[in-house]
């Protein structure tokens, strides 16, 4: 069942580039969330996406947002991804079991095994607040994200 706006974000940990844990709960009381789950890192889209929000970070700090980036690669590749392209932001593993939290969000593609495009914005007390999805091969734009930061209070 998909998650709506107003639906309390589900829970989750996943370790990151550096092999820490992240735990979604964590945040909560403290700051707002935005979950961006892409199909694989290195790929074309998926590199320019992210890219464009390093690029653009300013924008999740100055509303001290937390941003994470999830897909289904291991954690070794996270880190080689994120220290290639220069990411300040967490870079998760939802690589084993594979793809869990991607499917705990409903956006696991399962005839390709990889997540869909698509990004969740959580408020500080852990509800989804906004939410957008593109059709795979479809980049998100920054548009839409400083929109969706627009609702963080």
């Amino acid at each position: 069942m998909s998650i709506l706006i107003g639906d309390h974000a589900p829970d989750f940990e996943l370790v990151n580039q550096f092999g820490e844990n992240v735990k979604l709960s964590d945040f909560r009381g403290k700051k707002p969330v935005v979950m961006v789950f892409y199909p694989l890192s290195f790929s074309g889209i998926c590199t320019g996406e992210l890219c464009e929000l390093r690029d653009n970070f300013a924008d999740f700090d100055n509303k001290d947002v937390e941003l994470l980036a999830i897909s289904v690669d291991s954690k070794f590749v996270q880190k080689q991804f994120a220290d290639t392209e220069g990411y300040k932001f967490s870079v998760l593993a939802d690589f084993w079991p594979h793809g869990a939290v991607a499917k705990l969000y409903d956006v696991f593609l399962e005839e390709a095994g990889i997540s869909n495009r698509a990004t969740f914005v959580i408020d500080k007390d852990g509800i989804l607040i906004a939410k957008f999805v593109t059709a795979p091969g479809q980049a998100r734009s920054l548009d839409e994200y400083r929109k969706a930061l627009s609702l963080v209070g």
